[in-house]
């Protein structure tokens, strides 16, 4: 699953506006925003990178006023990580990733199961957006761009799905990419902190999982950010697989 799932990374990370691919890496940067988890590179499976290459990545990144930054799965490229590491890079984390498959997918039977819904005007995916953004604490604002990304999501062949709060605003959604090597990463799953513990991740995570399923995707994956959200996936029916590294240059280094 490594192969596929760094594999898929590969193929996700070329779908951005801007791509740079060199010395087996692939580096994808999102023009609008400075944010790290839009601008990063990845590693082809199987490469051995060099210093050499390694200092190109580097400038890649230098050259657009962003930190050199890299998520990938290890296993299935031994080679990247001492040579970043030779090169000053570091850990910023290790996240395990799960899996489901058509065959391990349980969906959850709860209220809030009937009442995800897909958004289909510009004021739901903004208001979505925004919902996202105060599930997360404020890491990001909400913002045109953002919710412009969401409706690109759902039209090229992802899904994005939330729920409704009981006074017909949003409580909580999420969204899957599209397909890539017969995978997709489900990601950004987010709920209203006053909505919590009443199954709406659940409910969003199982009806993303299984429309993706219904497009013909082998499988879908995604890292979790805690116990609780580990809890909360493997009753839909992911299941652990492998980690995720993600690395970037630290600021001392990147001048």
């Amino acid at each position: 699953m490594d192969i596929q799932v760094q594999s898929f990374a590969v193929s996700n990370l070329r779908r951005r506006p801007v791509v740079v691919e060199t010395g087996g890496f692939v580096a994808g940067f999102t023009p609008d925003t400075d944010n790290p988890y839009l601008n990063y590179a990845t590693p082809l499976p199987g490469t051995e990178p060099t210093e050499q290459d390694v200092a190109a990545l580097i400038g890649i990144f230098r050259e657009r006023g962003l930190r050199p930054r890299l998520e990938f799965s290890p296993q299935a490229a031994p080679g990247v990580t001492p040579v970043l590491r030779a090169a000053g890079f570091g850990t910023e984390a290790v996240h395990e990733y799960l899996v489901c498959t058509p065959g391990t997918l349980i969906l959850p039977e709860s209220a809030d199961s009937s009442r995800v819904e897909r958004p289909s005007t510009d004021e739901e995916y903004a208001e979505l957006d925004a919902t996202l953004a105060e599930a997360f604490g404020g890491v990001f604002a909400p913002s045109a761009q953002g919710a412009a990304r969401l409706r690109r999501t759902q039209q090229s062949g992802g899904a994005v799905r939330f729920v409704r709060d009981p006074q017909g605003g949003m409580a909580g959604g999420a969204s899957c990419s599209p397909s890539a090597e017969d995978t997709a990463e489900l990601f950004g799953v987010g709920t209203r902190p006053a909505y919590r513990g009443r199954g709406i991740a659940a409910a969003v995570t199982g009806a993303l999982t299984e429309a993706m399923f219904a497009q013909g995707t082998g499988s879908v994956w995604l890292e979790y950010s805690g116990e609780g959200s580990r809890r909360v996936y493997e009753r839909v029916g992911y299941r652990p697989q492998g980690i995720r590294l993600y690395l970037s240059l630290p600021p001392a280094q990147q001048s």
